[in-house]
């Protein structure tokens, strides 16, 4: 694209909505925020926005990743322009339109002659020219309509990319989210946010991940994983839940009805079913037995824990933090862990046995009489 400058007219809002159309949602993302991210990647370098002042934090936060300059009406944009500069004088989508496009390119001169002689954005001068590939929208129904032609084309530029994608009719994709070639989305997974997958991944079925980062070879089944990031060659799911503010290294195992919060899984770690770890920092190569706990919350306050390198938690072990378990450790299984465990020791926490015999034959006859 020649222009290094778009005039976006911002101002006003949909018959059927309060809020100005370029700011509503369509697949998990503001219209603006996808257009200015199509644009910037096609050369655009400045954005002049007219809009009212009320409207001017969000659209800010819509396009974060861009440089934006405010103005009142058009007058005022049109006197800040230089050269060339695209107008998006209505809201748009970034995808093929069928009919008149009303996205155009002229020369800033043109464009001030024509304001100056009380025209409005939407009437292209002689001298501008048509720009393709944007379809206007007027309400938002017409948005709501649209959205299987926006969900379309930006699987097809995934599938173009060399991802593979089964069923594009149960798959939904941010614009934001970035797949690498090779990987493969199976039905009924969810990608939103400014998430990024890397090569050779499996993610689904029935996956949403949401502001995240996917290392390469690794498959998200069932699960969800919200604004974390989750290494190379690990496995998650099915049926975890990674909630934010989690790492998780390379090589892991994050199983069955597993909950991950505000944690550090070090590379090789497994936590193969039925485990909750939160606000935990946790080293390499640990193992998780079936039903594990970090209780790390006393009704007031959140506490840590701290787990070594070679940990081996037995199953049922309850870790009351704050507490420690040192490198090479062991706990016993159903033990209930409130002081530090040391180093390549054996943490048991839990009362001894009783067998009481002949008890159960008494409880029977008992019963029966």
């Amino acid at each position: 694209m020649d222009c290094k400058i778009v005039l976006f007219d911002c101002k006003g809002a949909s018959a059927s909505c309060a809020k100005p159309l370029m700011l509503q949602t369509i697949l998990f993302c503001p219209v603006l925020t996808w257009v200015s991210q199509e644009l910037s990647n096609c050369g655009v370098q400045r954005f002049f926005v007219i809009c009212d002042d009320s409207w001017r934090e969000e659209i800010a936060a819509a396009m974060a990743d861009c440089e934006v300059a405010f103005f009142p009406d058009t007058a005022a944009a049109l006197a800040a322009c230089e050269g060339d500069v695209l107008v998006i004088p209505s809201p748009v989508l970034p995808v093929t339109a069928f009919g008149q496009s009303p996205v155009y390119s002229a020369d800033s001169a043109v464009l001030r002659r024509m304001c100056d002689s009380g025209a409005a954005l939407t009437d292209r001068p002689a001298q501008g020219k048509e720009a393709l590939y944007w379809l206007p929208v007027h309400n938002a129904l017409e948005l709501h309509r649209a959205m299987p032609l926006c969900r379309d084309a930006i699987l097809s530029r995934h599938i173009e990319n060399g991802v593979t994608v089964m069923d594009p009719t149960a798959t939904y994709i941010d614009p934001r989210v970035s797949v690498a070639a090779g990987t493969t989305i199976l039905p009924g997974t969810i990608l939103r946010g400014r998430t990024v997958i890397g090569a050779d991944c499996e993610i689904g079925p029935h996956s949403m991940i949401r502001d995240s980062v996917i290392g390469e070879c690794t498959s998200v089944n069932a699960s969800q994983v919200n604004e974390s990031t989750v290494g190379a060659h690990t496995t998650v799911g099915p049926f975890t839940y990674v909630r934010p503010h989690c790492r998780i290294g390379d090589h892991c195992r994050v199983g069955d009805f597993v909950e991950v919060k505000n944690s550090v899984i070090g590379n090789g770690t497994k936590i193969s079913h039925l485990t909750y770890v939160g606000d935990s920092d946790v080293g390499e190569k640990v193992n998780f037995g079936c039903g594990t706990v970090t209780t790390n919350y006393d009704g007031h306050k959140k506490y840590r824990c701290t787990i070594g390198n070679g940990v081996f938690l037995g199953c049922n072990t309850n870790l009351i933090a704050p507490v420690s378990v040192g490198d090479g450790a062991y706990t016993a299984a159903g033990s209930t862990i409130t002081d530090d465990v040391p180093a390549d020791a054996l943490g048991i926490a839990r009362a001894r046995q009783v067998n009481k015999d002949k008890w159960a034959a008494r409880f029977w006859d008992d019963r029966k009489k």
